[in-house]
């Protein structure tokens, strides 16, 4: 068999291993949700078994932000196809900020409410698309379907917490809720049965109330804390949890935590 043949044949076996690589990559049954540490903030990083990527709030570091995705994302992979601004507060927006600036950004959902110069600027430069959804608004990326639970068209806001967007994410059977810093008075008119909870405001006395366990029942609680002066998380959270017996992990003890799916049993994985 002369050099050129084989030469072929080469070709054609790298060829195959490229094609495997691509469809393995962007395709698999698993969706993972991560509860990145980034001390006393929110930023969790979804990834849909379609590879598309997701990325709500980015926590009070610009710095840490970027180190986790470099963690997730592929070094050549610098765009992201959603990121939500739950509200503008610091330990939610500032990571965003250095994301903005470092990856290109194809959706941005936020309420509007809120005021951050640099925020605007940035989204405005950026071309990206803004969503300004309310509740009952969905978001589908394939089999993966997110639906805003609040804030609703004509809201009044007491607090920037209570600005917060709430959304339900499926997938399949598997459901998470991603809840800003909302407090107890907007989590009562929440209702909806869900496997992991994304405990609210760090696990602040004000939110996560008997009522609204009862009402949601999470199997899993995530608690996204660093170290902090405000008494978080707090003890009247943990033995409510507790007396539920909801399984809780919290990323000031646990690190990162990730969250996967097959769409109908969960794997934890704490990394």
């Amino acid at each position: 068999m002369n050099k050129k043949v084989w030469g072929i044949i080469l070709c054609l076996f790298f060829l195959n291993i490229l094609s495997f690589t691509i469809v393995y990559y962007f395709s698999s049954n698993y969706l993972e949700v991560i509860f990145f540490d980034v001390g006393q903030g929110d930023a969790i990083f979804i990834e849909t078994p379609l590879k598309q990527q997701i990325l709500i709030d980015g926590g009070p570091n610009r710095e840490k932000i970027i180190e986790n995705l470099s963690k997730e994302m592929p070094f050549w992979d610098k765009t992201i196809d959603l990121i939500v601004l739950t509200h503008t507060d610091k330990d939610h927006i500032t990571g965003l900020l250095q994301v903005l600036k470092e990856y290109e950004i194809e959706n941005i959902v936020w309420t509007g409410v809120g005021e951050n110069k640099e925020w605007e600027e940035l989204i405005e430069k950026e071309e990206s698309r803004i969503l300004n959804l309310r509740k009952g608004s969905k978001i589908l990326f394939s089999n993966v379907i997110f639906e805003v639970l609040y804030p609703d068209k004509g809201d009044n806001f007491p607090s920037s917490n209570d600005s917060s967007v709430v959304l339900k994410m499926d997938y399949d059977k598997s459901s998470f809720l991603f809840t800003g810093d909302i407090t107890s008075e907007k989590e009562s008119i929440i209702g909806v049965d869900v496997d992991v909870l994304k405990i609210a405001h760090h696990g602040s006395k004000y939110s996560t109330s008997i009522e609204f366990l009862e009402n949601t029942s999470p199997e899993l609680a995530i608690i996204q804390v660093g170290n902090n002066s405000y008494g978080h998380p707090s003890e009247d959270v943990l033995t409510r949890l507790d007396n539920f017996g909801i399984k809780t992990l919290r990323t000031d003890i646990n690190g990162s935590i990730k969250v996967v799916s097959d769409g109908k049993k969960l794997k934890i994985i704490s990394k």
